[in-house]
């Protein structure tokens, strides 16, 4: 299978929540179908317990997965028999599995793995944000920092005033390292007519002058 056709096999693939399990458990993305398996491994490699993050590989059948033209990113993201399309996620007692974020996003300050869709998802019920996104940039002291760049809504003004309004909300419904270190503003967020955003776009001219290596 080539990633073209990678579609097919995203988690909605492997796995699969009743609206009943989704009022049970909010936010989880279901168990297993049947014949398919979900397990969480460590960037050590380790299969991870219940309530842990960790990286989320299928196995589904005897088909199989491959990134066309590019086996060393095929081996990468096999373990075994099973593949990952990069997102970080938690399996339950149950095995009902919860998404995090996507691996290629995650900031690493101090050496703690932060997500930024929990950051996202927090900022963006404030009612002067329309839309927001959330990555790390450079941080001498720890690898990474807490970036926000923030589409305001409409009426509301951009400036030093919304973002401590902004970061004051962040109290309480954040832990303190993973409230956002500055804010930036954009008119209008990057995304395609899908509704995709483009998070390179905004993270990239951060990262210009020096490589990423984290």
């Amino acid at each position: 299978m080539s990633a073209g056709e990678l579609g097919f096999w995203n988690l909605a693939a492997a796995a699969i929540a009743s609206p009943a399990e989704w009022r049970e458990r909010p936010g989880t993305v279901g168990k297993a179908w049947p014949g398919a398996e979900i397990k969480i491994f460590s960037d050590a490699g380790e299969e991870l317990p219940p309530g842990q993050p960790g990286t989320v590989y299928m196995l589904r059948g005897q088909a199989d997965f491959e990134y066309h033209g590019d086996p060393q990113k095929t081996r990468e993201a096999r373990r075994g028999n099973y593949f990952t399309v990069g997102d970080i996620g938690t399996l339950d007692e149950q095995g009902y599995l919860f998404l995090h974020d996507r691996k290629s996003d995650m900031i690493i300050s101090g050496g703690v793995n932060i997500y930024p869709a929990e950051i996202e998802s927090a900022l963006i019920v404030h009612p002067q944000i329309a839309d927001v996104a959330v990555f790390g940039i450079p941080n001498d002291d720890w690898g990474e920092e807490v970036k926000a760049v923030i589409e305001p809504a409409p009426g509301a003004a951009p400036g030093e005033a919304l973002s401590a309004e902004i970061l004051a909300w962040c109290e309480g419904r954040l832990a303190r390292y993973k409230i956002p270190r500055s804010i930036d503003y954009i008119s209008e967020m990057p995304r395609d007519p899908n509704g995709k955003l483009y998070k390179r776009k905004l993270r990239d001219p951060y990262w210009r002058r020096r490589g990423r290596a984290i």
